[in-house]
């Protein structure tokens, strides 16, 4: 699984509905991967089911971890998220130990790759769950990427918005602190302006909540990410 190659991404959500009609177009749009995940009511059966259903088109497909029990085999690889921000300590190491723990040998390490979140929209569900500090100004967000960088050596960090519109100017302080790892954004992508605004100043750009609320926009979203450089006077 080569994130390093990702500059878009799709992120589809196991406990909301999509016609095979989008399934289709969003699989077939040209972007980098598919993403399977989500934070609430996500179970092995409509992991399975959604993989299922993607499986039937070329695009790479990984799941992203938010409940153990929702772990299925079949994906091209698995992203692990550390919520860096989270005041609850079982979003932190807790489940993580508990799926070793429970799994142990059945892991395949080179399957997987951990993301260090970074939440920063109160409203979002993760948020409320792991009861983030989303207060971060730009320099307390930049300090919590190079902690996943330098203290934890992660490959990914993720700032996420979910659902909303994210502070351009906090993302580029972020990637200005970052020298190896990549950054992903996701919150608000939903259409080519906006995708382009952020292409500029992150590697990788994930849309998720545009899928089920405006297909077409989120579509277009593809080829304005692709077509658009990281700016290095931006980023």
């Amino acid at each position: 699984m080569d994130v390093g190659a990702w500059r878009h991404v799709f992120k589809l959500d196991p406990n909301k509905p999509l016609s095979d009609a989008a399934l289709e177009a969003v699989c077939e749009s040209g972007t980098d991967a598919i993403v399977i995940g989500g934070t609430d009511g996500v179970t092995f059966d409509n992991t399975v089911e959604l993989l299922a259903r993607v499986r039937r088109y070329a695009v790479p497909c990984v799941q992203e971890i938010s409940s153990l029990e929702a772990v299925a085999p079949g994906f091209d690889g698995y992203l692990v998220p550390l919520v860096l921000n989270a005041r609850d300590p079982d979003w932190l190491l807790r489940p993580h130990v508990e799926a070793i723990r429970r799994l142990g040998r059945l892991i395949r390490w080179d399957e997987l790759v951990v993301e260090g979140y970074i939440v920063l929209n109160p409203e979002a569900k993760v948020a409320r769950l792991t009861q983030s500090d989303t207060a971060l100004d730009a320099e307390m967000a930049a300090a919590y990427a190079t902690l996943a960088e330098r203290l934890l050596s992660l490959p990914v960090v993720y700032l996420e918005y979910s659902g909303t519109r994210g502070d351009v100017a906090l993302v580029r302080r972020v990637r200005r602190a970052l020298e190896r790892a990549r950054l992903f954004y996701g919150g608000g992508v939903d259409d080519p302006e906006v995708a382009r605004e952020m292409a500029r100043v992150a590697d990788t750009v994930v849309v998720g909540n545009a899928v089920y609320t405006n297909l077409r926009g989120a579509l277009a979203t593809v080829a304005a990410v692709k077509e658009t450089p990281v700016n290095a006077a931006d980023a």
